[in-house]
């Protein structure tokens, strides 16, 4: 095989690595990030897979790595099942496989997940070396509690699955860590605002470890209103703090909805008191509607 590494130290060496599949983090922007097992891994590997083939050519010879006469194989969410077998293959033949994905770790948010799955139920050893990733780094910066947090991931785009996911992670008592593309992350913001309280703490995170990194702190009214209507553009990570621990009591809502109610259209009224209160504006709204209607006869 050609295998090709430089005398630089910190730089790859081969390594005897046992069969099975290993997933392989790669950067998220600045190519130094990667480990240096993970270049012994991917100069040791004797089969290449990625999830962007051209990707994976590119970081090795920053590093000063080639596949050489090794399979590389390209693995996504649109050839998956025809990719895995071939993959499989090589597995059940005692061979060690490295998978990439385009960026940052395996299996979070991206086709790795299935591959692991199906490794795992032939019986085959998977392994990992941990390195980067978007959620983490975007969790390290927020200033949000970490104690406690779930990655939630990207939101569906239909706007009834879309809803119910929000509804869903709302009330989660945990630092939630999403992923979002750019051209919908007004979209994202405002949902939020309406679903749950303007004034969760929150962070946007955008284009990590790369030229034009940028961290944005303050509640999601904030950060919905800073954006505005401007084009957003890079990888974005939006990382929201946990609910308020302690609600309201329905009475003082429905003093605040009362006298907010008695200067103030339906709508507006619903609006200042959810912000006020840090309530859910959807769920104000509809109370403010019962009581501007009166009990049902």
């Amino acid at each position: 095989m050609d295998h090709v590494s430089d005398s630089r130290a910190g730089v790859a060496r081969a390594v005897p690595l046992a069969p099975g599949l290993w997933f392989v983090a790669t950067p998220i922007g600045a190519a130094r990030d990667i480990t240096l097992r993970a270049l012994d891994i991917l100069l040791s590997a004797e089969v290449l897979v990625a999830e962007d083939t051209r990707t994976l050519r590119h970081l090795m010879e920053i590093h000063g790595l080639k596949p050489g006469d090794r399979p590389l194989i390209a693995y996504h969410d649109h050839n998956g099942a025809e990719a895995r077998p071939r993959i499989l293959r090589a597995l059940a033949e005692g061979r060690s496989v490295a998978y990439c994905s385009e960026a940052g770790t395996p299996v979070v948010a991206d086709p790795g997940y299935q591959l692991a799955r199906a490794a795992i139920e032939a019986g085959h050893p998977v392994s990992a070396a941990p390195g980067p990733t978007a959620a983490i780094m975007a969790l390290s910066v927020s200033g949000l509690p970490s104690d406690r947090f779930l990655f939630a991931g990207f939101a569906p785009p239909p706007a009834g699955a879309r809803a119910r996911w929000i509804d869903e992670i709302g009330s989660i008592p945990a630092t939630l860590i999403l992923y979002e593309s750019p051209k919908r992350v007004h979209r994202l913001l405002g949902e939020l605002c309406e679903h749950w309280s303007e004034m969760r703490p929150a962070a946007l995170c955008r284009e990590l470890t790369k030229r034009f990194e940028e961290v944005r702190r303050g509640t999601l009214a904030e950060l919905r209103d800073g954006i505005g209507d401007a084009a957003v553009k890079g990888e974005i990570v939006l990382v929201v703090g946990r609910p308020v621990a302690v609600a309201p009591e329905a009475v003082d809502v429905d003093a605040a909805l009362a006298e907010a109610l008695g200067r103030l259209r339906v709508k507006d009224a619903a609006a200042e008191v959810a912000e006020a209160m840090g309530l859910p504006r959807r769920d104000v709204y509809q109370r403010a509607l019962a009581m501007k209607n009166g009990p049902e006869e």
